[in-house]
């Protein structure tokens, strides 16, 4: 029994890890590619360095962002973190 202890001891460490890090991760990646996935125009945005926007126009890498003063930038689509406010149908 001395020997299996060990191992054992290693399986569940492995299965805790995985419960705790690395399933958590995998489903935030996909809620984040589904979320840029269903990018539209008239969206309203935050990027990941902070910019409060509304998307202009987008293609498939690529997102226009109209800013507060009328200024337009062009991000890349993975640049979004989060949608506040979604488009009217």
């Amino acid at each position: 029994m001395g020997n299996y202890g060990g191992l054992i001891s290693l399986v569940l460490m492995f299965v805790l890890f995985y419960f705790l890090l690395i399933r958590p991760q995998q489903k935030r990646q996909r809620q984040v590619q589904t979320m840029q996935g269903g990018l539209k125009k008239g969206d309203k945005i935050v990027t990941i360095g902070g910019l409060h926007g509304i998307i202009d126009s987008i293609d498939d890498n690529k997102v226009v962002i109209r800013a507060g003063d009328g200024s337009r930038l062009t991000y890349d689509r993975a640049a979004v973190r989060e949608v506040t406010e979604s488009a009217p149908e």
